[in-house]
């Protein structure tokens, strides 16, 4: 089960996953894009199951995860990645909507899917594995506001803490420490203000931006049995922001 399957990292993870045999089930608000999506996995000869519907919501969440088990017989793994942010401002300058927003999808999304996901995985008895992604906002004050800053900081301490209590089970849960992804969004960010294209670029230790599949190949190794003793780990996809 991915989030955020739309575009960027996402369908990025899709297109992986199932090249490498997975079955992907891709959940996204974005419908015409998931089943396009869907499609081309299917012509690619893999197997996908598009199902819309937006993180925030738990009855869509308890959806996907029903559709997922109904369709395949089982969950084995999630890759929660679906997010939003605005642009970063200080504290004192984001307003309650954009706060309320930003802790939604990044936070309670995430507990949305863990909270329907891991009861799959218990019924099933077989363990499984989650990836969430955060980002180097997670770790560190990176300039973005103060809320997203504060949501994924709670995504590695929820991540740690389910790893904590579903360890005995068989069911590792890891974090993914993001960092600036050449995304279709962040493509049209610099767009609009091509002087950031520098300050993205400039904080990585490699002088560059990760392509979206570089993000999903971790994604894939902590989602596999290759990452079978990893769990509650934030793993750095940052091209060596955070060791600066």
């Amino acid at each position: 089960m991915i989030t955020g399957a739309s575009s960027g990292i996402g369908a990025s993870a899709a297109r992986l996953f199932a090249a490498e045999g997975a079955r992907v089930v891709l959940m996204a608000r974005r419908e015409h894009r998931i089943r396009a999506l869907a499609e081309e996995i299917t012509a690619a000869g893999g197997e996908a199951l598009a199902h819309p519907g937006d993180v925030v919501r738990p009855d869509d969440v308890g959806d996907v995860v029903t559709a997922a088990v109904k369709t395949y017989g089982r969950l084995d793994g999630a890759f929660n990645n679906a997010g939003w942010a605005t642009v970063g401002g200080r504290l004192h300058e984001t307003d309650d909507a954009d706060f309320d927003r930003v802790l939604d999808v990044n936070l309670r999304g995430v507990w949305n899917c863990m909270r329907r996901q891991i009861p799959a995985m218990l019924e099933l008895g077989q363990g499984g594995s989650i990836v969430n992604t955060s980002s180097c906002a997670g770790v560190l004050a990176t300039g973005a506001g103060a809320a997203y800053v504060a949501a994924k900081h709670a995504v590695i301490g929820v991540t740690k803490a389910a790893a904590a209590d579903y360890g005995r089970d068989g069911i590792r849960v890891n974090a993914l420490v993001v960092g600036s992804t050449r995304t279709e969004l962040m493509e049209e960010v610099i767009a609009e203000m091509p002087a950031l294209e520098e300050a993205f670029t400039s904080r990585s230790a490699q002088q560059r931006m990760a392509d979206p599949v570089e993000v999903a190949q971790a994604a894939a190794w902590l989602c596999s049995d290759r990452a079978s003793f990893v769990t509650g780990a934030a793993v750095p996809v940052d091209g060596g922001w955070t060791a600066r």
